[in-house]
């Protein structure tokens, strides 16, 4: 069951139905899941299709994500679960509108991932008026967290998620878990608290613990992570967690919240750039 110290979110990262249940049956809870275009990829239907040569067709592949999407939410109805819009550099705010209507209508709790790019935040701004709920993913710097912020302001608490990426930080050098602290620190300084961070990219049971410590909303985990802490009993660190790295943390930014336009914030990042080619290249390996 549900531990009772628990304050974050636990979240599964996972395309998977057969996981959703699993890990239900194993915590005794799940607050959500995520999902994207490469655990779609991963999905075994999908990917015993593709070994066989047998690709989708556009239509079939929305199809099938919608089934799976819907089968996530009859498992977790008082949760959350993501989905995401196909975006590249070329897809405009009114396409990404369009997909995102559809697919917010697919299950009642859907949250619409977007990247954190331009078009992405003009969508969300659009989607936020409109009372729908967003997932703004592939955060890698403070910067782009306060942009989410700006852009979805009075949206209510629980409708917008910013998802900085640890292990993909952790790849270059950089302690991701340091953003995380980062960003709920900006978040707290400015008494803005309506978007909720989601802690992305946990490859490891130290991201997840050190997580917790931070008393991070939400965190989404891979199946393997959440198993190994459920065989641990479901720790829960306190502030005092040391997180042991030799990677190089990401230095705190007094960003100055004098100006709230969001559209010329600076969003550029080599990561997020990178994320957005890897989403697409996978949603694009499934069709035909």
């Amino acid at each position: 069951m549900r531990p009772k110290n628990l304050t974050s979110k636990i979240f599964l990262d996972s395309g998977d139905p057969a996981d959703t249940k699993k890990m239900i049956k194993m915590l005794g809870f799940l607050d959500g899941q995520t999902t994207n275009p490469s655990l779609v990829a991963k999905n075994p239907e999908v990917a015993d299709r593709i070994k066989k040569g047998e690709k989708f067709t556009k239509k079939e592949i929305y199809a099938f994500y919608k089934k799976i999407i819907q089968e996530i939410s009859k498992q977790i109805p008082q949760g959350s679960v993501s989905v995401e819009v196909y975006a590249d550099f070329n897809t405009t705010s009114a396409q990404m509108l369009k997909e995102a209507k559809e697919m917010f209508s697919w299950v009642p709790n859907a949250h619409i991932k977007l990247p954190i790019i331009k078009e992405g935040l003009i969508t969300a701004h659009e989607l936020i008026k409109m009372g729908t709920r967003a997932n703004m993913t592939l955060c890698f710097t403070q910067e782009q967290a306060e942009a989410v912020s700006f852009a979805t302001n009075g949206a209510k608490r629980g409708d917008v998620f910013v998802s900085p990426f640890i292990g993909r930080l952790d790849d270059i050098g950089q302690n991701g878990i340091s953003l995380i602290g980062n960003i709920l620190k900006s978040y707290k300084r400015s008494k803005d608290n309506h978007v909720e961070v989601l802690a992305a990219s946990v490859r490891t049971l130290p991201h997840l613990l050190s997580s917790l410590s931070l008393e991070c909303d939400i965190i989404t985990v891979p199946f393997s992570v959440l198993s190994e802490w459920a065989e641990e009993g479901c720790p829960i660190p306190d502030s005092s967690y040391i997180y042991k790295t030799d990677l190089e943390s990401i230095p705190f930014n007094k960003l100055s919240r004098s100006s709230e336009d969001w559209t010329k914030m600076y969003l550029e990042n080599e990561l997020t750039r990178k994320g957005v080619e890897k989403f697409c290249a996978d949603w694009r390996a499934l069709i035909v």
